[in-house]
């Protein structure tokens, strides 16, 4: 794209309405699906593999190695919120360390919860690692937001959260994602507008 047209390009892109799924791989698709299907709730949707190439498709289409091969991804569903879709690879030179939140490339997923004492009691009978004690927020931004992290059993990072008043920004912002006193979750309307 020429610097004029770069310039002159509408923010954003067109069409736009949310994310649709979040990729990740892990080193065992099937502990995974156990976990996010027993342990957090997740509905498993559909699974796919194996996929490899002789050629470079792989390396242009998904930017991996050549060689590469996708065992096996399932595509999940949680409650109200993004799809996840979970690979299983092998490949040279595949690296295994899981990376921290402080990481290029680091992240964690972050899972509302309506009941947050239930649901870390759950976690702790399924034995979940569980870093630290719950951290309630009283002011910033983020006032009256409660959460915690705890890790997959293969290590990657997670967290509860629960603001059951909303948080403290959405009583200033008009931008809403959605919010837990909808029984049926969804985007909502900002303050003084009907939801469509």
């Amino acid at each position: 794209m020429g610097e004029d047209h770069q310039h002159h390009a509408a923010r954003g892109l067109p069409g736009l309405r949310g994310t649709d799924h979040i990729g990740f791989t892990v080193p065992d698709v099937a502990e995974a699906e156990r976990f996010f299907v027993d342990v957090i709730g997740c509905t498993k949707v559909y699974e796919l593999g194996p996929f490899q190439s002789d050629d470079d498709w792989m390396a242009r289409q998904l930017n991996v190695d050549p060689r590469a091969v996708m065992k096996k991804l399932v595509f999940l569903r949680c409650g109200f919120g993004s799809n996840f879709e979970v690979f299983e690879y092998t490949a040279p030179g595949q690296r295994k360390v899981q990376p921290l939140n402080s990481d290029v490339g680091g992240h964690h997923l972050a899972f509302y919860v309506d009941d947050f004492a239930a649901a870390v009691q759950h976690l702790q009978a399924h034995g979940v690692r569980i870093l630290g004690e719950p951290v309630f927020r009283e002011s910033g931004p983020s006032g009256g937001q409660t959460w915690v992290y705890f890790l997959t059993p293969w290590g990657m990072q997670c967290e509860l959260v629960s603001f059951p008043a909303g948080k403290a920004y959405e009583r200033t912002s008009d931008l809403r994602l959605w919010h837990p006193a909808d029984p049926a979750g969804g985007l909502h309307a900002a303050p003084g507008e009907k939801a469509g």
